[in-house]
């Protein structure tokens, strides 16, 4: 059984690290200061980590170059924790080591880190040194602490402090399991990020994929999880069956997966809590890419029979009839619903080339969206509804945005084979696979709607289909 993450959410004390418990669902933040100002936005020049934070101000939309120092967590007192085999110090420096290379990876922040910078005291937490900070030209900081209790489990706090102002912008903090003390850094990446840039998080979520081992022509295909970052990696699925096009529920309990079994196609829906699985339907023709209804009840899927592939909606309890919604000559596959469930962009060849198509979400109105050069697949919309994602083939193959409607086609990768969209949480990072010339080994990176901050995720492994869950609780 998994163990929920958040045992105890707490509101943080203003004037010192301690912590007045409660239970239940996570607290609003609290800003018992009554800040309503914009904190002031600076740069950090280029020598990376290392180099001295410099103050510039800028617009507020200019949140790429904010400079914030992101010290080692402080502890009350040297205590072992599981977590850590050298203590509560330790621990410290490794949640403000993961808050920095979130931060870092998104692009949006060019943060300093742990190891470049003076660790505050315990008392410093709620009561910074404002003028060391100013010293080092920092603009934001974030510092907190870790403590470990009697019975085990750890208490972590998380500040975002406005260095110019000398004011407190947000805290929050968590009481955790050992095993879950990188979800509290995450949390705190994600509260950095949401006061800073005004957009929802998305650092504490996960990520299904496709782990591929073997030889290019006997590739061996695992279910797998991880967290955003590609810590706690764990296999789903033993190899013996392959698998493929992985998607979490919209609750992040369960992932919808296709499984092929001496050659026949099988949709199941694994339960991540329970670690069991449902069988939602199978069929000896070719099956294709599940995909979840926004309330979690369908799924959506393609199947192949009498020479004419058509979309499909069947019960996500399994056992239910299916449901055809397409019914044209030629090749309709995929289908991801529209945030608010009312529509379905997919993929069709059905005017002689593949391209994408909407439809209502009973199947009615389908028409045509994409008309730029190039063919369009693997249509993905966003969580927030403004954009959908798609493979673009124009000789290569890459990842490019249109607005639903088809408009403002933008491509965000240049390499050879990039495909499979998938958005992160907040609708604003896109993650994919790229498959190597020649090798056929694939790896997931991911991209921005600018084009820019693309990087590489690392897996034990070949990967492939990725899939980002939504913010776990």
């Amino acid at each position: 059984m998994k163990t929920p993450f958040l045992l105890t959410v707490f509101s943080l004390l203003l004037s010192a690290p301690a912590v007045a418990q409660s239970s239940g669902d996570l607290l609003p933040d609290l800003d018992p200061a009554g800040i309503g100002a914009q904190p002031v936005v600076t740069t950090m020049d280029d020598n990376g980590e290392n180099g001295p934070l410099r103050g510039t101000v800028t617009d507020d939309s200019a949140w790429q170059d904010t400079g914030i120092a992101i010290p080692a967590f402080a502890t009350n007192r040297e205590q072992p924790t599981p977590a850590n085999s050298s203590g509560t110090t330790a621990l410290g420096l490794d949640l403000a080591r993961v808050v920095f290379n979130d931060l870092r990876n998104n692009g949006l922040f060019r943060p300093v880190g742990p190891d470049a910078l003076p660790r505050p005291s315990y008392e410093q937490i709620t009561a910074p040194a404002f003028s060391t900070w100013q010293g080092r030209s920092a603009e934001m900081l974030v510092q907190g602490y870790v403590r470990a209790g009697a019975d085990g489990r750890l208490t972590v706090g998380c500040y975002l402090y406005d260095v110019a102002l000398q004011s407190e912008l947000a805290r929050e903090g968590w009481v955790v399991l050992p095993s879950e003390w990188r979800r509290a850094a995450h949390k705190c990446a994600d509260l950095v990020y949401s006061r800073l840039s005004g957009e929802s998080p998305f650092f504490d979520s996960r990520i299904a994929y496709i782990a591929e081992t073997g030889p290019k022509d006997n590739r061996i295909k695992r279910l797998a999880i991880m967290d955003s970052d590609g810590a706690n990696h764990r296999f789903i699925t033993n190899g013996r069956s392959t698998a493929l096009t992985p998607r979490y529920s919209p609750d992040y309990r369960k992932i919808a997966y296709l499984s092929y079994t001496d050659g026949n196609p099988r949709i199941y829906v694994y339960d991540i809590d329970t670690r069991e699985q449902v069988l939602v339907t199978e069929s000896s023709n070719p099956t294709f890419a599940p995909r979840w209804s926004p309330d979690g009840r369908w799924i959506l899927y393609s199947m192949a029979s009498g020479g004419n592939t058509d979309i499909y909606r069947v019960s996500a309890a399994g056992g239910g009839r299916p449901i055809r919604l397409t019914d044209n000559p030629g090749i309709d596959v995929g289908g991801s619903y529209s945030p608010d469930g009312t529509q379905i962009v997919f993929e069709s060849d059905r005017s002689g080339a593949q391209q994408c198509y909407v439809m209502n979400a009973d199947g009615s109105n389908q028409r045509r969206i994409s008309f730029a050069s190039g063919r369009c697949a693997t249509p993905e919309w966003s969580p927030r509804g403004d954009q959908i994602a798609f493979t673009r083939i124009a000789g290569d193959f890459n990842i490019a945005v249109m607005t639903p409607s088809g408009g403002n086609v933008r491509v965000l990768t240049d390499g050879w084979q990039d495909e499979a969209p998938t958005w992160a949480p907040n609708g604003r990072i896109i993650q994919f696979f790229r498959s190597e010339r020649g090798s056929g080994d694939s790896s997931i990176w991911q991209v921005d709607l600018t084009g820019e901050n693309l990087r590489r995720l690392q897996t034990p492994v070949g990967a492939s289909d990725p899939a980002w869950g939504p913010v776990l609780p």
